[in-house]
Order: structure tokens, then C-alpha cells, then sequence
């Protein structure tokens, strides 16, 4: 299969040239995109849902924009007034979707939350998000300590539970009814997402609903590449902001179909890749734990007609499952880049020449650079932190601050810029090149290493599976890298292996990069949304 030409940008510099952001006064994505596309193209499919047990179910516009309406006089009806938060914690169900639309339309706002949240964690985030109600499912009860919450007032279940819980069942209602709903402003507060919390403390990102709704058209229309003929998967748990951006705001605004596929056990690449072929998906999101799992699979033995486009994101993904995949099936995995704070600020677009390794160039409507301490931008080829401008003007994809944290407002914002905490390379043709956190950064020997670079010079050996690099105290060295090792099925750890994957890095890149002690384990900790947590690594000595 051959690379196809992108559908929305053909030539980057003319479209950033040309690119300005619209911002109405008024804005809200449930009624100006959903309800427009409900009007314009009422049977059309909006939303596939399919689960692991065999179930199937499309959702038309009409039905969604209708079950959405339904949704909004529920949460209304249990004494919700616009700007109340509503913490959800559900599995990829079709209900997290049309009441996420019903909160959007009566102006509530939704707290996401992931279902493997212990009870602990769903403490602190009713705490510090003063959430005025909450939603999961009957298995998740256990989670939650009813009248434990002052701020609480409804208590709202998915399935069948004792009081105070409320059931809540999708119906659909007459969408003449959304006019009991007055418009919102674009900067009323849609949503509050919480970091994945990498190196400390998840903190409070809110988003308006221009930030994301508005905002997220880039990721739609640029990055994911769609349009009302597409059919698009993203693969994301409801609590992380990438279910936002690829299958919430990035599809729906360009009229794409997002597909929800709703698995309770562990990942596996063969059932997902049986779901890209029957479900006839035309463009594909992945975080690179998943897309490290696929290419173990027997590619050839699948046929992928309709894809067109496919993509990576979450952390930079090792050029060698790139090539993997690209061998099989003739397309690259292109890299984007944003947070939980932003909309995808940087990508390597489809108009772009590929270069393996880099995560591209920033994204129209933004202006990105890579940064020193006095926040001055650095020369190409020199590192520094990724930072988007936000002054005089702030692009409409960017949140405004986290709530409650002073703090780190004032570390993330220098001079003209928020910084994202991550460092990176400009080159001299304007490609960004990740390095890494800037706490997970090792200073060895005088020298600065990324841990990613040395992650995929391990990932190359045939033996390895996943690896996480981090840098450990070392009288001598200052830090000494260490790397924690996760073989392949069949693959035994030894001391010889281990001898055998130092010499290895140093041959694929520079000497004084290899790792000095390696640890074999079986699996790595991570955050709720995938990423690796290195802070936990670091306490392992």
C-alpha cells in the first residue's frame, strides 16, 4: 500500500501563512457542531460503537445530538446549574460520550476520570475539583465514598444501585428541546482534566469551550486529517485528554465517524487489529505502547483497504516500530505533539517530507519555539524547552493556567511563553526533536541524555520489548543511566544479556550514552494515560 496524498494540507507554509483563528463571543460545541451536523446531515454516522463481547451499534447525528439533549435536562433535573463540576469516571461506553455532549450543552463541566483510578485517587480529585456530582458504573461503586463529599449533590450510576445513586439510562428526546438551553459563552469553562501526573501531583487543567472545541479543529482538520467521509480510530481510555482530542473535538468537528471500541481486559493487538479491518477504519490513532504491541503481530496476515492515514502520540514513538510497520503496510506513523494544556501544537503533517525520529513542525495557529531560562529563543541544533507564545495574543488552543496552583503558573509561564516542561532540538529546516521531561533529563559525565535515545537504541536489540531509562545518583558520573528492561516472550534475562545490550547501544549511538546498570522487569509503572513514570524509577536504586 502507498502513502496518500493528505486531504486538508497540501502546502505547510502557505496554510500557516494563511491560517487565523476564528473567535466568536458565543461558542458551544454541542450546539454549533453537533446540532449543525445533526441539520445538515441528519442520518449520517456519528458515532461506531463495538465492544469485545460482540455488541455493534451506530450512531446517527440526529440520534446523538437527540440522546444529547436527554442527557442535559437529566443532569439539569438533579439540581446542576451551569459551571458545576461533574466528575465521570465510566469505561469506553456509550454513555460517557452523550453525557459529555449533555454537560457541553447545559454548560456544566466535565471531570473526566479514568476507570483505573483507585479510591484514593477519586479522592483527591472530588477534593480538589469540588466535582457537584458524579457518574460511573456499579463495578467502580466501591471507589467512591458517599457522603464523604460536602460539595456532591448527585450521586448518578449507569446501572442499577441503592440510593442515594440514580440511575441514568440514554434516551432519546425531542431536539426541539435544546432550545431550553441558553447558548454559552466561548470562554465559559467546558471541561478540567487532570495531568497524568509523570513527575509529582496530577494538577487541574480547565479548557474552555472555544480552547477545545474551537481549538481541536486544528487537530481535526491538520494532524488526524479528516473529513466527513472518514472513518477514525483513537485509541484512549475516556479519562485522558486524547479521548478529547481523537474522539471528541478533533473528528466530530470536521464530520468524521469516531469509533469507540470498548475492551474491559488487557490489550491486544490481534483484536484490534481484526476491528481496523472489519470496521473499514480509514485513519488511526495509537499511543506508542500500543503501536510497540501491533508490530509483534503478524501484519501480513491482514488487509487494510480503507486506510489512509495513520498516527502516533502520547510520547515519541522509536523510529524502528515506524519502519516495522511502514515495511507491511506501505504507510508512516506520523508523531504529533501537545498536552493535556494544549490542542496538537506541533505534527509531522502529511505535506511534510518525513523525517524518522522527529515529531515535526508547529501547527497552524501557533507559534512554537524552542527556549533558554531568559526565554530567548536558542540556535538550531542547541536544546532547550518547548514553549508556545502566547502573548500579545494567546492562540485559542491553549488553556489559560491550572486552576489552584500559583505556583506553577508561575514556573510554566515565562516571558511571552508557556512552557511545556519538555526539551527538545530545533534542526535547521524547523523540525522539533524531542529529548525528553525536562526532570527526566540525565547530566552524566558532563554530557546531557535524553532517556529516549538510549530507550530506542535498546528497543533495536531483538530481545527487548519495552524499555525506560532514567539517570541515578553516581559519585563519579554525577548521574549514571540506568535502564529497566521488559524481553520479549521467551527471552531470558541473564547477566550475558544484559552485557550483550550495553554493547549495543554503544555501537547504535554515542559510547558514553549505554546504560552503566541494566534491571530486568516485567512490566513498567505508568500513568493512567500510558506514559512511562520515570519519577518511580528514580526511587528504585
Amino acid at each position: 500500500m502507498a502513502e496518500r496524498s493528505p486531504r486538508n494540507m497540501t502546502n505547510y507554509e502557505a496554510e500557516v501563512a494563511a491560517f487565523r483563528w476564528d473567535r466568536p463571543e458565543r461558542f458551544n460545541f454541542t450546539i454549533d457542531v453537533v446540532d449543525r451536523w445533526a441539520s445538515e446531515r441528519p442520518d449520517a454516522p456519528a458515532m461506531l460503537h463495538c465492544d469485545d463481547r460482540g455488541n455493534r451499534k451506530v450512531y446517527s447525528w440526529r440520534e446523538l445530538a437527540e440522546r444529547s439533549v436527554h442527557a442535559a435536562l437529566f443532569l439539569r433535573d438533579l439540581g446542576l446549574r451551569s459551571g458545576d463540576g461533574v466528575f465521570t469516571m465510566l469505561p469506553r461506553i456509550a454513555e460517557w460520550w452523550i453525557l459529555a455532549l449533555g454537560c457541553m450543552r447545559s454548560n456544566l463541566v466535565l471531570m473526566p476520570g479514568t476507570t483505573m483510578l483507585t479510591g484514593k485517587d477519586v479522592r483527591y480529585r472530588l477534593e480538589l475539583g469540588r466535582a457537584r456530582a458524579v457518574v460511573t458504573t456499579a463495578e467502580h461503586l466501591s471507589k467512591f465514598e458517599v457522603g464523604a463529599h460536602a460539595d456532591v449533590i448527585a450521586w448518578v450510576c449507569t446501572d442499577e444501585a441503592p440510593r442515594p445513586w440514580v440511575q441514568f439510562r440514554s434516551r432519546t428526546v425531542d431536539g426541539a428541546r435544546a432550545a431550553e438551553f441558553p447558548d454559552t459563552a466561548a470562554d465559559d469553562r467546558m471541561l478540567v482534566y487532570f495531568t497524568s501526573g509523570t513527575t509529582g501531583m496530577p494538577k487541574m487543567v480547565p479548557q474552555t469551550h472555544a480552547s477545545y472545541g474551537i481549538g481541536h479543529g486544528v487537530t481535526g482538520k491538520y494532524w488526524l486529517d479528516l473529513g466527513p467521509d472518514d472513518v477514525h480510530f483513537t485509541l484512549s481510555d475516556t479519562g485522558w485528554a486524547k479521548c478529547a482530542w481523537g474522539k471528541v473535538f478533533g473528528p466530530w468537528s470536521q464530520g468524521a465517524c469516531s469509533v469507540v471500541y470498548d475492551f474491559r481486559g488487557r490489550f491486544e493487538g490481534k483484536a484490534l487489529l481484526g476491528l481496523l479491518a472489519r470496521e473499514k477504519v480509514s485513519t488511526f490513532c495509537a499511543p506508542p505502547t500500543a503501536w510497540r504491541a501491533i508490530v509483534l503481530e503478524d501484519l501480513k496476515s491482514w488487509s487494510f483497504p480503507a486506510r489512509r492515514h495513520v498516527i502516533s502520540a502520547g510520547e515519541p514513538l522509536n523510529p524502528e516500530v515506524i519502519e516495522a510497520w511502514k515495511r507491511v503496510t506501505g504507510l508512516t506513523i506520523r508523531e504529533g505533539y501537545g498536552q493535556t494544556e494544549t490542542v496538537a501544537i506541533v505534527g509531522m503533517f502529511q505535506c511534510l517530507p518525513f523525517k524518522p525520529g522527529s515529531m515535526g513542525k508547529p501547527s497552524p495557529g501557533f507559534d512554537v519555539r524552542v527556549i533558554d531560562q531568559e526565554g530567548r529563543e536558542v540556535r538550531a541544533g542547541e536544546e532547550g524547552d518547548i514553549a508556545v507564545r502566547v502573548k500579545p495574543e494567546r492562540p485559542v488552543g491553549m488553556f489559560a493556567g491550572y486552576l489552584g496552583d500559583e505556583t506553577t503558573n508561575a514556573a510554566a509561564f515565562r516571558g511571552d511563553f508557556y512552557v511545556t516542561g519538555d526539551r527538545a532540538v530545533r534542526d535547521e529546516d524547523g523540525y522539533l526533536w524531542f529529548v525528553g521531561r525536562a526532570d527526566d533529563v540525565i547530566k552524566t559525565s558532563g554530557y546531557r541524555v535524553g532517556p529516549f535515545e538510549v530507550e530506542s537504541a535498546l528497543l533495536e536489540h531483538p530481545a527487548v520489548a519495552e524499555s525506560a531509562v532514567v539517570g541515578v545518583p553516581d559519585e563519579k558520573l554525577g548521574q549514571r543511566i540506568k535502564a529497566f528492561v521488559v524481553l520479549k516472550p521467551s527471552v531470558a534475562s541473564s547477566e550475558a544479556l544484559a552485557t550483550e545490550l550495553q554493547e549495543h547501544v554503544k555501537r547504535t549511538t554515542a559510547p558514553y550514552k549505554y546504560p552503566r546498570e541494566i534491571s530486568f522487569v516485567t512490566e513498567l509503572p505508568k500513568t493512567v494515560s500510558g506514559k512511562i513514570r520515570r519519577v518511580e524509577l528514580r526511587q528504585k536504586r
